[in-house]
C-alpha cells in the first residue's frame, strides 16, 4: 500500500505542531532503547554553528554505487550518508515492510514523507491504553496515522488480573480501542502488551489479544502484536512456538524484535544474523505461509560500549560525528561493522547498522519468507532506504 499522498497531508501538520516544541524527552521504551536526538543530522563549524550539509540525489541507488561492501571507508560513509536515489518510490525488497515513527525524533516524519511507497505499514508510537475505574481510555491521540503502535501502560498486576478475570472487561476493552481507532480512521492497531508480563500468564494474555484482534477485523482492521525474541543469551523465553501458533490464526503481523542482544555488561553486535535466523525458526520451523506474518526486527540505531553507564544509544548524527578518522571493521559471524577508539583512558566500541549489515538482513528476510520491521525510521542514515 502507498502512503506517500497521505503523509504529505498528515506530516505536513504534524511538522509544523513539532516545529512548537521546545524540549525533546528521553524516553525508555520497550521496543528499543532511550533515545534523544536532533531531528537531522549535523555537525559544527569551528564557530560552533550548525550545517546541515549538501543531500545530492543520484540517479543510481546505493548498490549500483558500489556503496554496499565489507571494508567501507569511513570518509565515505560521511560524504554519501544523505545522498539516495530519486526514485524514492521503488520498492527492492519483497516483504511487508513496517517502520515505527517516534515523537521524541521528528526526522522519522521526513523520511515517512520520503520513502513512504516502500512502505507497507507506519506506525507512530505514542498511544497508552490505561485503566480507569471499572473502564479503560486511550491516550496520546495527536498527530498520528495509519496503524499506530499501543503500550500497556502504568498496567499493575490487578490490572492484567481484572480483565483475566472479567469477560465484559475484555469485551470493553476492545471497545474502548476499536473506537479510538475508527475515531481517527486508521487502518489497524500496533499492541504492545506481551513483554510487559515478563513471560507469566501467557494463556489468559493471548485470550485477551485474540479478543481485540478479532474486534478490529470484523471492521476490517489489522492487529499486529510486538514480540520479544525467542532466544536471548541469558536462556529465558517470553515467546514460543506454542504461543506463535495459538495467536497466528487472528494476528495479522508479528513485530519480532530480534534486536538488543548484548548491553553494558555483555559488549558485542546488537543483532548477530545467525542469531535473527534462529529466531525466526524457533517459532515457525517451517517456510509456509504463517512466515510471511513476521516481521524480522531490525535496528536502525547502534550502541556504544564502555562508557561510565556502560553503554549508551547511537543514532545516526552521533554515528557521523563519532565516525571520523575511524577505520571499521567487519565482524563476519556477526554480519556487523564495530570500530573502536580511545577518549579519556576509555577504550570504547561502536556498533551500528551499515549498507552492508543491512542488506544481509534484508536477504534473510527474503530467505526466510519474512517481512521486516524497523525500530526506527528516524535514527537510521538517509541512504539506507535505498535498500528497502
Amino acid at each position: 500500500m502507498n502512503f506517500s499522498m497521505t503523509f504529505c497531508c498528515v506530516f505536513l501538520a504534524v511538522c509544523i505542531i513539532f516545529s512548537l516544541l521546545t524540549a525533546v524527552p528521553m524516553v525508555a521504551d520497550a521496543a528499543g532503547p532511550p533515545k534523544k536526538t536532533k531531528s537531522k543530522s549535523q555537525t559544527s563549524d569551528k564557530k560552533g554553528e550548525t550545517k546541515v550539509p549538501e543531500v545530492k540525489l543520484s540517479d543510481l541507488n546505493v548498490i549500483d554505487r558500489g556503496l554496499v561492501e565489507e571494508t567501507p571507508k569511513s570518509k565515505t560513509i560521511i560524504k554519501e550518508h544523505q545522498n539516495y536515489c530519486f526514485k524514492t518510490e521503488e520498492q527492492n525488497f519483497r516483504g511487508e515492510i513496517l517502520g515505527y515513527v517516534t515523537p521524541w525524533n521528528s526526522h522519522g516524519y521526513d523520511v515517512a514523507k520520503l520513502f513512504g511507497g516502500k512502505f507497507s505499514m507506519v506506525s507512530p508510537v505514542w498511544l497508552q491504553v490505561k485503566r480507569s475505574g471499572d473502564g479503560f481510555r486511550v491516550e496520546g491521540g495527536h498527530d498520528i496515522d495509519k496503524v499506530p503502535r499501543l503500550l500497556f501502560d502504568g498496567w499493575a498486576g490487578r490490572d492484567y488480573q481484572y480483565i483475566f478475570s472479567n469477560e465484559n472487561a475484555i469485551q470493553k476493552l476492545s471497545r474502548t480501542i476499536l473506537d479510538f481507532y475508527q475515531k481517527y480512521k486508521f487502518d489497524g492497531v500496533v499492541l504492545e502488551v506481551w513483554s510487559q508480563l515478563g513471560g507469566q500468564r501467557r494463556s489468559d494474555l493471548a485470550h485477551v489479544i485474540v479478543h481485540i484482534c478479532e474486534t478490529f477485523h470484523k471492521q476490517q482492521l489489522k492487529c499486529i502484536l510486538v514480540i520479544p525474541p525467542p532466544i536471548m543469551p541469558q536462556g529465558s523465553s517470553m515467546f514460543s512456538k506454542d504461543d506463535f501458533e495459538a495467536l497466528e490464526p487472528v494476528v495479522d503481523g508479528f513485530s519480532l524484535m530480534t534486536y538488543d542482544y548484548a548491553n553494558g555488561g555483555r559488549p558485542g553486535p546488537n543483532s548477530p544474523i545467525d542469531w535473527i535466523k534462529k529466531c525466526v525458526q524457533a517459532i515457525s520451523p517451517e517456510k509456509d505461509s504463517r512466515r510471511k506474518k513476521i516481521l524480522l526486527g531490525l535496528n536502525f540505531y547502534g550502541y556504544m560500549y564502555g562508557t561510565a553507564a556502560g553503554a549508551e544509544p547511537v543514532v545516526g548524527h552521533r554515528y557521523i560525528q563519532l565516525l571520523k578518522k575511524q577505520k571499521l571493521k567487519w565482524l563476519s559471524d556477526a554480519g556487523e561493522h564495530v570500530f573502536e577508539y580511545k577518549e579519556n583512558s576509555r577504550v570504547h566500541q561502536v556498533f551500528y547498522p551499515t549498507l552492508k549489515s543491512i542488506k544481509m538482513r534484508l536477504e534473510l528476510a527474503e530467505d526466510l519468507g519474512t517481512g521486516i520491521s524497523i525500530w526506527e525510521i528516524g535514527q537510521g542514515l538517509d541512504y539506507f532506504y535505498d535498500l528497502l
